[in-house]
């Protein structure tokens, strides 16, 4: 797979926090988070949106799976319904707010399966070496320093784990990511693309990543990926 890097840290990064200067800063714009939701549930499940994607993933009884940028907990609720009683999932997200209306929806709905954590913008601070799948649901392109959030997802993954990002094909300011950018974005932070198709039930794209190589770059030796004038990333080949 192919991809146009143009740059890499720029040690003079002073706006950027200490510890992620050492990465490449994103040659993008970042959509502001507007809603904890995507679209109403019933119109989502009209679609078939969970099943599809959670067929796609092979999602199964017994999995460990998480739920980064949980929301109010659409994906959630139904991925703690098809890993069972066995498995377990980990709803996490930044906002507050959300976490606490999603604790309430966990006790109310007694999923005892699941569990909530805090993120940060730059870490989704999943534990090591987890994690079956790790869901990624119309919210990469809120990501502001994707490459260090990456680097730092990688490790959480068991073996034969996998990332799965569902994103609108559209410029990151217009709240999607073009998939040559994702794609660029990934390999660069160490990841391996292992599936990637257009779902119009999905609103958009389903994509999966695999870790490449036995542990992620070091982060002096990562190069961003360019956006170009219309945000469509470094070129990538077909699987």
């Amino acid at each position: 797979m192919a991809l146009t890097a143009c740059r890499a840290a720029d040690a003079g990064d002073t706006d950027r926090a200490p510890r992620n200067r050492a990465f490449p800063s994103a040659d993008r714009p970042v959509a502001k988070v507007v809603s904890t939701q995507w679209a109403p549930e019933e119109a989502r499940d009209k679609q078939g949106e969970a099943t599809s994607v959670m067929d796609e993933a092979e999602v199964a009884s017994g999995m460990t799976v998480a739920d980064i940028g949980a929301g109010e907990g659409y994906y959630t609720v139904r991925l703690a319904a098809r890993v069972g009683p066995r498995g377990r999932v980990l709803a996490q997200d930044i906002d507050e707010g959300a976490l606490g209306r999603l604790g309430a929806r966990i006790e109310r709905e007694q999923l005892t399966s699941v569990s909530i954590l805090r993120g940060a913008p730059d870490d989704p601070r999943l534990p090591a070496h987890s994690f079956d799948r790790v869901f990624m649901i119309h919210m990469y392109h809120e990501i502001a320093e994707p490459y260090p959030f990456l680097w730092r997802l990688w490790p959480s993954l068991k073996p034969g784990g996998s990332v799965i990002v569902v994103d609108a094909d559209r410029p990151t300011d217009r709240h999607g990511t073009p998939p040559a950018l994702l794609f660029c974005e990934f390999e660069t932070a160490g990841f391996r693309l292992t599936a990637f198709r257009r779902k119009p039930d999905v609103s958009g794209y389903y994509a999966q990543f695999v870790p490449a190589g036995s542990g992620p770059p070091e982060p002096s030796k990562m190069q961003s990926c360019h956006a170009g004038a219309n945000g469509s990333g470094g070129k990538v080949g077909g699987l």
